[in-house]
């Protein structure tokens, strides 16, 4: 079977009821048949303005209908998703937008300020589309209501392929972001891959949709994280192609107490999170809070991209012991290293995983890491896996490689494997720091705080933090007479990167920052920092 997503979405209607919730918001509540004729509305659309086949559609929103909704109509009309972090600075939007050939952007009018900034640079771009408040919106931008919203809502009626694309865009360790190519069969495949582990899973259009008659509509599922991120997204497309309803959270920042009120509210099945950075506040709201949240109606807490601490699982098993908590180990760039499992009848160490049945792990000369050989290796996995990095051939080559007539994906994580399967994960090889699922590379961080007339030299290194799983840290040179201030540093680098990227502290070294030939000394400043901060 040869899948599409925008097959599957045309087929729903013979088996999913158009009553049946497809996206909840708050108060507002859209219908897979709303969510089918608005989609099919939006994707004529954007074919009408010049789109065609393979074009890019930057998203560039917070977790809301339309994301959903965008997301159904790129599939449809033969296009290209392309996730835009919003905590983004303007600079590194464009980069976003300039990197992957947008043809359309689709923005919440909370972000109208940044486009109207970058407008006149993106040459590329034809069709701006902005999702909201209809108040002062720009005159070259046309209404993403009234696209839905026009039209009868019938079928497209064109010829789909397998090899449609999906980009997911990720900082990697490249010290760029970079545009992940997922072809519809390989991410539809991974996605199965991770049902087979469990029991049967469809392997055709038609047993898909029999297993929907057979059940019903998909569950209720709630990404905590955001759908600009490989989690939330892969999440509420496995969500919406078993018809199921995704559920979003209105708050611009994660908040837990909101999050339980809504599962409570709407009978949520599912949660997804990315790690410690999220569960942690969760279990805090449950300790605050006894039995104040029906949390009855959850089956399964799902977590990618960040550590996620097994004191924290047994917390949350306390306050809600039918749960099942799913620790998944992958990348946007591979799906389905390991996975991990705890209930109330079992426990988990944290960063063990079981390692996945097309996993391989290898030493630094390509050789087979043998299972309990308590040597270190570096994760691969093979089957259905990207084509590479849009626009970068010399990363794909890095990434994508073939090792004894295999082609795998190696992200760069290391772990060691035991004798019965069980994944350690250590971490990745570089130094790219993952600081609660966002990932930083120093580089960038780095430049940043040169830019300061205070600052001679810089390096940042990631350390360990119970909330961020990793934190930013900077260790910096003081120029000779300068002053240091490391408030007024921190603003420094904030107004030029993302939040996320701004240091949670900034250290005055008392070692040396570089090795005798220039080199970053990241081993001893990193030794330093956690010496420094008191977690050596």
């Amino acid at each position: 079977m040869a899948w599409n997503f925008g097959e599957i979405l045309d087929a729903l209607p013979r088996v999913v009821p158009p009553e049946a919730p497809a996206f909840i918001h708050g108060d507002r509540v859209v219908t897979w048949g709303e969510t089918t004729r608005r989609s099919n509305n939006l994707a004529r659309a954007m074919l009408a303005r010049g789109a065609r086949p393979g074009d890019k559609v930057a998203f560039y929103m917070r977790n809301r209908p339309e994301y959903g909704e965008a997301l159904a109509a790129c599939f449809k009309g033969r296009l290209t998703h392309v996730n835009v972090n919003y905590r983004y600075k303007p600079d590194e939007v464009f980069y976003i937008f300039d990197d992957s050939d947008a043809q359309t952007v689709i923005y919440g009018s909370e972000f109208r300020d940044t486009v109207l900034q970058l407008k006149d640079r993106l040459s590329k771009v034809v069709t701006f589309i902005e999702v909201g408040d209809e108040g002062d919106r720009p005159p070259f931008a046309e209404s993403y209501e009234s696209l839905a919203t026009v039209g009868d809502g019938a079928p497209l009626g064109i010829e789909r392929s397998s090899d449609d694309l999906l980009f997911i865009y990720t900082g990697g360790t490249t010290g760029m972001p970079k545009g992940v190519m997922w072809r519809h069969d390989d991410l539809r495949e991974a996605q199965l891959d991770a049902l087979r582990r469990l029991g049967p899973a469809p392997e055709s259009l038609e047993a898909h949709l029999d297993s929907i008659r057979a059940v019903g509509p998909g569950s209720r599922t709630l990404p905590a994280c955001p759908m600009m991120h490989g989690t939330g997204l892969i999440t509420a497309i496995g969500c919406m192609m078993g018809g199921g309803c995704v559920v979003t959270l209105q708050s611009p920042s994660f908040d837990a107490g909101e999050l339980w009120s809504v599962v409570a509210r709407r009978k949520v099945q599912s949660i997804a999170i990315v790690g410690d950075a999220f569960a942690k506040p969760m279990l805090q709201a449950l300790d605050a809070n006894p039995g104040r949240f029906d949390t009855s109606s959850l089956v399964s807490m799902v977590s990618s991209g960040v550590m996620w601490s097994r004191e924290v699982k047994a917390g949350l098993l306390r306050h809600i012991p039918q749960v099942a908590l799913m620790d998944s180990f992958g990348a946007s760039e591979a799906l389905g290293f390991g996975s991990s499992a705890m209930t109330k009848d079992g426990e988990v160490r944290t960063a063990s995983f079981q390692i996945g049945p097309r996993c391989k792990v290898f030493d630094e000369d390509e050789n087979l890491v043998e299972p309990g050989s308590g040597k270190a290796g570096i994760i691969a996995i093979g089957g259905p896996i990207p084509l590479g990095y849009y626009r970068d051939p010399e990363k794909t080559a890095k990434t994508f490689r073939t090792i004894g007539g295999q082609r795998y994906s190696i992200p760069g994580d290391w772990c060691t494997v035991e004798a019965d399967g069980a994944m350690t994960l250590l971490g990745r090889g570089s130094a790219c720091i993952n600081t609660a699922g966002e990932k930083v590379y120093p580089e960038e961080v780095e430049e940043a705080l040169k830019t300061h007339a205070a600052i001679e030299d810089a390096l940042v290194v990631g350390v360990p933090d119970d909330k961020w799983g990793q934190a930013v840290t900077g260790v910096v040179a003081v120029a000779s007479g300068a002053a240091f201030d490391e408030d007024d540093v921190r603003r420094h680098v904030r107004a030029s990167l993302a939040g996320y990227k701004t240091p949670k502290r900034i250290l005055v070294t008392r070692v040396p920052l570089r090795a005798s030939n220039g080199k970053a000394d990241y081993k001893t400043v990193t030794d330093f920092a956690r010496r420094d901060l008191g977690l050596a």
